[in-house]
């Protein structure tokens, strides 16, 4: 295993830096990139750091606030660009890195073959980088995992407390959730070491439960607070519309901000089978191969196996019987897959030609991503091409539907055309929209307009005179 320990470092960091210098290179994307960079560039202007904003004055119940802050933290140091907004998630991810390659050390687990396989994991690597929830959220979640873990296995408060710490950081990154997703892993858990009636006592034996709680609350309840203060009406959007109706209905019509994401029952399970590759089929390989001395081994090691593996299906467990999901909910059990098979695969295994080629592929897969995206993808979900050739000082409307990466790359100035009586009064002005849109309001308005450019999505920019 020494003799490897030289390329999996490699592979580990080339995967990351990789991931680094390329989240400057191509544009925020439509939808959720842009509507999420476009929140945190508002809250830089506004100085609002309270409540973010859909758009200027409508303010966003649908998530709380933390992916704002860190993106809006990367705008106020490095200005206003892609790579401001997306740094603070890819440092996200890198704080996930490292806190599993500890929790690896602590149950004498190889930490970096542990980093290693998470660096590499499909949805792990994309999402340390994206302007999204997910990320932070899963932060929380491997915060909490780890803090209960220790401080169940040493009797330490401190990670207790610390476990708490990252219950306070899934409130604020996606609100109760966190509270149901480790509460599926560690409670099953318990049981399973102690009976039902038993797990209960040690829960309270071992655990800061009423102390750990303050200071959840201290840290995570004044924004809620203070939310609904501000704008009334958040907490029962919140919570009763995004975790119940959500959940519930799949074609949930209450959605302020969005469209559901209608699957069929189950598809949470496809979807981690996608987002874990190349490792969710070495997983299943592991497990069956393995079937016979996973007990021992579990037994062994402080069933730290039964521990990963219900971390890991903790979301699957959940979303199992929802329609309203997306890739991404799977990403917080995403961790436990690294130091899992760095647990059941021997050295030898490690040591293999198929492990290492394994290894190479996410971050040869990420290069060729880019360059696929960059050429192919980024003038279709992404209006930034387009004011790139516009004159920014001209008043410009979108007609038919305006995009979340045109009020991003517009700073806000760019408006949906809702009465074109507006243009009246303009004798020079800019529309945005497909020719088949744009063409009747020039004939209505009577409006003298050229075609500037031409987007991949088919978009036009006219300029236009009266």
């Amino acid at each position: 295993m020494k003799s490897s320990r030289a390329y999996f470092w490699f592979i580990l960091c080339a995967t990351f830096f990789i991931r680094l210098v390329s989240l400057g290179t191509y544009p925020l994307m439509d939808t959720t990139e842009s509507r999420y960079g476009e929140m945190a560039r508002i809250m830089v202007q506004t100085h609002n750091w309270l409540t973010p904003m859909f758009d200027y004055h409508v303010p966003f119940w649908g998530k709380p606030p933390l992916f704002a802050w860190m993106s809006a933290v990367g705008i106020k140091v490095f200005g206003l660009s892609e790579f401001a907004v997306r740094f603070p998630h890819w440092l996200a991810g890198v704080a996930v890195l490292a806190l599993m390659a500890y929790f690896a050390r602590r149950v004498r687990v190889n930490a970096l073959i542990t980093a290693m396989i998470l660096s590499t994991s499909a949805m792990f690597v994309v999402s340390a980088g994206v302007v999204e929830t997910d990320m932070a959220l899963t932060l929380g979640m491997t915060l909490s995992m780890v803090g209960f873990y220790l401080c169940w296995q040493d009797e330490s408060k401190v990670w207790g407390y610390l476990g708490f710490v990252g219950l306070a950081i899934g409130l604020l990154a996606k609100g109760p959730l966190i509270i149901v997703l480790v509460g599926l892993a560690v409670m099953p858990w318990l049981i399973l070491q102690y009976g039902f009636k038993e797990s209960f006592k040690q829960l309270w034996k071992r655990f800061p439960i009423v102390g750990g709680t303050v200071v959840m609350l201290i840290i995570a309840a004044p924004w809620y607070v203070m939310a609904e203060k501000a704008t009334p009406g958040f907490l029962h959007y919140f919570l009763v519309g995004e975790y119940i109706d959500r959940f519930l209905d799949s074609g949930w019509k209450g959605d302020l901000y969005g469209t559901a994401h209608q699957q069929a029952r189950g598809t949470i399970w496809v979807f981690w089978l996608l987002s874990a590759l190349p490792w969710s089929i070495v997983l299943m390989i592991a497990l069956w191969t393995k079937r016979k001395v996973i007990r021992p081994v579990n037994e062994k090691m402080d069933p730290l196996i039964s521990f990963l593996l219900l971390w890991l299906i903790s979301p699957m467990i959940l979303f199992t019987f929802a329609g309203n999901i997306l890739p991404a909910y799977v990403l917080p059990g995403i961790p436990a897959l690294g130091i899992l098979l760095a647990a059941l695969l021997s050295d030898k295994q490690l040591e293999s030609n198929w492990f290492k080629t394994t290894s190479l592929i996410m971050p040869v897969a990420l290069i060729l991503a880019g360059v696929y995206i960059h050429f192919n993808v980024a003038g279709v979900k992404s209006d930034k091409i387009i004011f790139a050739h516009a004159n920014k000082s001209l008043p410009t409307y979108y007609v038919g539907e305006r995009t979340f990466s045109g009020e991003y790359y517009s700073d806000g100035k760019a408006k949906l055309l809702k009465n074109d009586t507006v243009l009246d009064k303009l004798a020079k002005v800019q529309l945005i929209g497909f020719d088949s849109q744009v063409d009747p309001v020039i004939k209505q308005d009577k409006l003298n307009c050229v075609v500037k450019f031409t987007a991949p999505s088919q978009r036009s920019l006219f300029l236009c005179t009266q």
